[in-house]
């Protein structure tokens, strides 16, 4: 077995630099889309949604960050050209949207992609003795457990 720069296995961490470079693609989509969302919302909930939009493109871009300094950290190279991106997602690319229960809809699908990519890459991690990743994926899953509550309750789900 060969051990990285950090001691974990590189076989291990190859798995886990395509799991969270696929990771990474969502994060990206998923940041674009919510761009456009504040952007482009109109009607009676603006000044709300507009404002939380932009929290949450800013946490967004915060992630996608972390995530790619964490295949770094793995001694791999993250994915970097939307071509990639768009190919790779599973969070579709959403176009002109400005209905505010609409976006804050597929906001909740899309976090719903994320945390169950989020959830595989934990057990990934784990087998990997990849204690680094696995403390980010549970941080991000926590935090987005309760964001998605909290937009499904927005939506009277």
């Amino acid at each position: 077995m060969t051990k990285n720069f950090i001691g974990l296995d590189t076989d291990k961490t190859a798995g886990l630099t395509e799991a969270l470079n696929d990771l990474l693609a969502n994060y990206q989509i998923f940041y674009m889309n919510v761009r456009g969302y504040h952007w482009n919302i109109k009607g009676d909930n603006f000044f709300e949604l507009h404002v939380k939009f932009e929290e949450l493109y800013t946490d967004l871009l915060l992630k996608i960050d972390e995530i790619a300094e964490r295949v770094l950290t793995l001694g791999h190279t993250p994915a970097h050209a939307y071509s990639d991106y768009i190919q790779a997602s599973a969070v579709p690319e959403r176009k002109d949207v400005s209905n505010g229960k609409e976006a804050v809809g597929y906001i909740a699908e899309s976090f719903a992609t994320l945390i169950a990519k989020q959830r595989d890459l934990l057990s990934l991690a784990g087998e990997a003795e990849d204690e680094g990743t696995v403390a980010l994926m549970s941080d991000y899953i926590s935090q987005q457990e309760k964001t998605v509550w909290m937009y499904r309750s927005y939506l009277g789900q």
